[in-house]
């Protein structure tokens, strides 16, 4: 089984920069494209971001572009999402998943494993 860990989220003002890791124990992450979603309090799970197996290819939610950037390191089996820019509205949980048929789609119930997630809070 498949498991995921996130870490790296915390307090953050609002403009700040935080990395978010997504690691995995007992299985190599070559095989999956791994997700990004988040879920604040009272709304939605949405997705974040994506990376497919490669690493070639990439896509952001239109709220995140061009502050997020996700990224893989196979040689470290994590997935990073480096998050710039910060705003109160991104303060959520983050969530990283994994998908063995490569599918980087934003529809969260295709994800097959799930990490626990890691506490993101933007505010002054």
């Amino acid at each position: 089984q498949l498991q995921l860990v996130e870490s790296g989220g915390g307090l953050v003002q609002p403009g700040g920069s935080l990395r978010l890791s997504c690691a995995a124990s007992a299985f190599t992450l070559d095989y999956y494209a791994i997700g990004w979603f988040r879920q604040a309090p009272g709304k939605e799970r949405e997705g974040v971001s994506c990376i497919n197996i490669s690493g070639g290819s990439t896509n952001y939610a239109d709220s995140v572009k061009g502050r997020f950037t996700i990224s893989r390191d196979n040689a470290k089996n994590t997935v990073y999402l480096q998050m710039n820019s910060l705003k109160p509205e991104d303060t959520a949980i983050y969530y990283c998943a994994a998908d063995p048929q490569n599918r980087c789609t934003y529809y969260y119930p295709v994800w097959e494993y799930w990490g626990q997630g890691t506490q993101v809070t933007v505010s002054s």
